[in-house]
């Protein structure tokens, strides 16, 4: 990697790299969202989102996204498909609510 660095070009083209590269703060997870504090679960086909983007949107939330239904689990959303998480959900008491819901009630519907 040295060598690498050794290099007039080389260097100069990290340099000119890091001259384009925009960094932002991260922002802090809210804390007076409809979800902040609540551990929520996602199941089933997600049709508005991806995964990745539902676990980083409740998460920005401030809210815990976990991957299986607990006691300790606030909130369901369900999609299409959902099936023992769902029922697991369903037996322990747990609110479950649609994906649509899930955008009603962070505000974003």
């Amino acid at each position: 990697m040295r060598q690498f660095f050794e290099r007039d070009d080389n260097r100069k083209m990290v340099d000119d790299l890091i001259a384009e590269l925009n960094i932002l703060d991260a922002e802090a997870p809210s804390s007076d969202s409809p979800v902040a504090g609540q551990t929520v679960v996602f199941t089933g086909k997600l049709e508005r989102m991806s995964r990745d983007e539902a676990k980083a949107m409740a998460e920005q939330l401030g809210a815990k996204v976990a991957g299986s239904i607990s006691k300790k689990t606030d909130l369901l959303v369900a999609g299409p498909g959902a099936g023992s998480k769902l029922k697991k959900a369903t037996d322990l008491g747990i609110k479950t609510i649609t994906e649509d819901e899930w955008f009603t009630l962070i505000g974003r519907d």
